[in-house]
């Protein structure tokens, strides 16, 4: 709908296009055409300045942005919104620990801000070892790391849990966690992003063991039967070191032999059971650890990453 201040912006436009045709009336006429043109314009002029000064004088009503909403009564309508939910990957971030739960983990939360310990040294990182190159990350003027990987938290975990093996209890703990990495970012790639580690330790735990834990989730997750693969990696904090790859689901539109690489796998290293104070020579452990995003961006057929940390209400109304 128009204002009457832009009708009126309108009309004085239109009046000021009349005084360019002055010069086709007759001279003698020129003088009453022009004082009608001065006459109609100080009328619209008088109306603006009648209208602007309505709305210095109005009277507005405060609003008390940190109050209830009862407080402000009769304001309502400038606070209306449509309600908030729950961004999807933390939605399916609930469903990841629900099924991990239900196999007998127990959850922590990953930090958002780490040291050089946790992220490299207690991970069997070596000074100078080339797999720190693959972990590029941020750092702070402190020195302080924003994690690259959730595995900075395996340290806490194992030392915190130590005493459950001692009463022949097993150690069985996921981290969901946000981590960062110095990416290009592209519809695949993101500088931050989330990750769910898994860690399990026990007298008589063995790879078959971790195997079946990560076929039951995927199972669960995307509601059907899937076969399963591995290939060889290379990690630091375990040995022998696996890729997990699983069938790609038929919601995917995978057929029999496609395979999709899903996270990084394999038995903790004696090493890092050893620095967290556990004997490796009487405990095994498996761990694992792969991205959320993806998991989500495959479950809902989703082909950009960015959409996640961009904010855009259009992207997480659909959700």
């Amino acid at each position: 709908m128009i204002t009457e201040m832009e009708r009126l912006k309108g009309e004085l436009k239109a009046l000021n296009a009349e005084y360019g045709k002055i010069k086709d009336v007759p001279a003698e006429k020129r003088g009453e055409f022009g004082r009608e043109l001065n006459v109609r314009k100080q009328e619209i002029l008088g109306k603006m300045a009648e209208l602007e000064s309505e709305v210095l004088n109005a009277e507005v009503e405060s609003l008390d942005v940190t109050a209830p909403m009862g407080v402000n009564e009769g304001i309502s309508e400038l606070l209306t919104a449509d309600n908030g939910s729950k961004h999807p990957l933390m939605v399916e971030m609930d469903r990841i620990i629900e099924i991990y739960r239900s196999m007998g983990f127990e959850a922590v939360e990953s930090r958002q801000l780490d040291d050089e310990f946790h992220m490299f040294d207690s991970l069997n990182f070596e000074k100078g070892h080339p797999a720190r190159d693959g972990y590029d990350t941020f750092r702070t003027e402190e020195g302080l790391i924003p994690p690259a990987h959730t595995s900075t938290m395996q340290y806490r975990v194992l030392k915190a849990n130590r005493h459950k093996l001692e009463k022949g209890e097993a150690i069985a703990t996921v981290v969901p966690g946000r981590v960062f990495r110095n990416e290009d970012v592209d519809a695949t790639h993101e500088h931050t992003f989330y990750q769910c580690e898994g860690v399990y330790v026990s007298e008589t735990c063995t790879l078959g063991d971790m195997l079946g834990i990560l076929r039951e989730f995927f199972e669960k997750y995307y509601g059907q039967k899937l076969d399963i693969r591995t290939q060889p990696g290379y990690f630091p904090f375990t040995e022998p070191s696996l890729e997990f790859l699983i069938e790609k689901p038929k919601t995917l539109g995978g057929k029999k032999g496609d395979y999709l690489e899903m996270l990084g796998c394999g038995m903790i290293h004696p090493n890092v059971l050893k620095i967290a104070g556990i004997d490796p020579e009487k405990y095994h452990g498996f761990a694992w650890g792969g991205g959320v995003d993806r998991l989500v961006m495959l479950k809902y057929g989703l082909d950009d990453v960015r959409n996640f940390e961009a904010g855009r209400l259009s992207f997480l109304r659909e959700f």
